[in-house]
């Protein structure tokens, strides 16, 4: 292990320039702090410095070793306030669940005002519906946010809230959205580029079921579990692809995306599942507040 005591003595003789200098600003015997910087040169197993008219210089691997120990006693001087304002600040830590189901865009809409909040430790966790209600159960998440409600368990204890319920619209590039192909909304989504939510999901259901009802036969290119990468695949591209009005303002976010057209039939859920002692926490109650429920036209 290295002595960091004797790392100390040799930074500070490397600043000073000198043994003499060194002994007078850290108050100790010029022989005291000259030994201990030999001892640290043999532990590394070269000269650190050599003599150079009263004082001494740096050697080559002395400069390789006081560059490193600039940094370490510089972040060593920033220890104690780091530690005071971890210490006297008031964290606010708040866990969300995400279902792999759902669109980000439209959860980063929801989450939006919780953003601002001072001192915020978000942690978010994706994954599938069951092992993020057994999170929830335990308290390890104060919230989820997934495309249906918490199932009726009693053993469970968990209480949700529809807070979306948005129509579905349709984007791509100016490569596929022209006036013509809005003009032929949605028998145009047979001949262009699609891309489209995995089979687990609630809305890829939803739209599978509109597919049919208007005679539609999808040309799919692509699937994506995650809404945001399939909105980024569509800025490149790739296809066209659906969003909820919620989740379409941060479609503002990619300027190369169009609107094509709009399928109000169609819409996504999204529900807020808590525990009752999550209940509790101010941040799910701003969450709770922010409800998007528009009706179809």
């Amino acid at each position: 292990m290295l002595n960091y005591r004797h790392l100390y003595y040799f930074w500070v003789v490397g600043k000073e320039g000198g043994f003499a200098r060194a002994a007078e600003r850290l108050g100790m015997a010029i022989q005291t702090i000259s030994a201990q910087v030999r001892d640290l040169e043999r532990s590394l197993g070269h000269q650190l410095l050599k003599p150079a008219g009263r004082g001494v210089v740096l050697t080559d691997a002395g400069r390789t070793a006081f560059e490193r120990a600039e940094a370490i006693f510089q972040l060593g001087q920033m220890l104690p306030h780091d530690v005071h304002r971890a210490a006297t600040r008031r964290v606010v830590r708040f866990s969300v669940g995400l279902s792999d189901g759902i669109s980000k865009l439209a959860a980063h809409a929801l989450l939006g005002p919780v953003l601002k909040t001072p001192d915020l430790h978000l942690v978010c966790h994706e994954g599938e519906f069951e092992p993020l209600l057994a999170e929830l159960a335990l308290h390890h998440l104060d919230l989820v946010l997934a495309g249906q409600p918490a199932p009726l368990n009693p053993n469970l204890r968990l209480l949700s809230d529809c807070l979306v319920v948005s129509p579905i619209d349709w984007y791509g590039t100016n490569d596929f959205v022209t006036d013509e192909q809005r003009s032929r909304f949605p028998a145009c989504l047979s001949r262009l580029p699609v891309l489209l939510p995995t089979g687990h999901s609630v809305l890829r259901a939803a739209l599978d079921r509109w597919f049919e009802t208007e005679n539609i036969s999808p040309n799919i290119v692509g699937e994506f579990e995650d809404s945001a990468l399939m909105s980024v695949f569509a800025a490149r591209g790739l296809g066209v692809f659906p969003v909820s009005q919620l989740g379409g303002a941060d479609v503002d976010l990619q300027p190369s995306l169009c609107l094509l057209g709009h399928t109000p039939t169609v819409t996504e859920e999204i529900h807020a599942l808590r525990n009752r002692r999550g209940e509790q926490h101010p941040l799910v109650q701003q969450v709770l507040s922010q409800r998007w429920v528009q009706s179809p036209d």
